[in-house]
């Protein structure tokens, strides 16, 4: 019988339900998803790829979901339709000023090739739900904690604010990891 090594994080659960999620939803059953993630992992037509810290890892796995891609180039033609505004993902963390373009102000994005499959390890998870007061009884080594629709199968930029998140520590919902000047350029210049 083989391990299921993967669970969905309760993290990962605003991209499946939430329908106002910004970033890619994932319009999917979720027990099919996490199965056909382990599956794939089990049967070794996908790997566990080191991500920016020790305890992250990622999957590129050839997109099996309608996701579509989650973000557009700015340019002078579109500029003028970015929003912006403040937003927290949970009710735990602070809110961050973030931009983006309204769904119906832009043409439809076309379905991604790849889903970048974004874990952690257990022992993470259990560190950062303490810092928020919460609970994490899963046991499975990794929790899918984000899933990220792209057009290629290597790991994209984190966005800068989710970096100065994580260097704020985990009592403000971001990981404790110190920010990378160099990684951070590179951020700002994709983003």
């Amino acid at each position: 019988m083989a391990t299921r090594q993967l669970v969905l994080d309760r993290f990962v659960l605003r991209q499946f339900d939430d329908p106002d999620y910004s970033g890619t939803r994932i319009l999917y059953d979720k027990e099919r998803f996490e199965s056909t993630c382990n599956q794939l992992l089990n049967e070794g037509k996908t790997e566990l790829v080191n991500g920016y810290a020790p305890f992250c890892k990622h999957l590129f796995i050839p997109n099996f979901t309608p996701a579509t891609l989650p973000y557009l180039p700015i340019t002078d033609e579109n500029e003028h339709l970015l929003k912006s505004g403040y937003d927290a993902r949970t009710e735990q963390e602070l809110p961050v000023l973030v931009r983006w373009f309204p769904l119906e102000a832009v043409p439809s994005s076309p379905v991604a090739k790849y889903i970048d499959v974004i874990l952690y390890s257990r022992e993470q998870i259990r560190k950062e739900a303490t810092a928020m007061g919460r609970t994490d009884d899963q046991t499975e080594p990794w929790g899918i904690i984000s899933v990220k629709a792209q057009d290629v199968d290597y790991e994209l930029p984190m966005q800068p604010i989710t970096m100065m998140r994580n260097a704020l520590g985990a009592e403000e919902g971001g990981s404790g990891v110190a920010l990378n000047k160099e990684a951070y350029l590179q951020s700002v210049e994709f983003w």
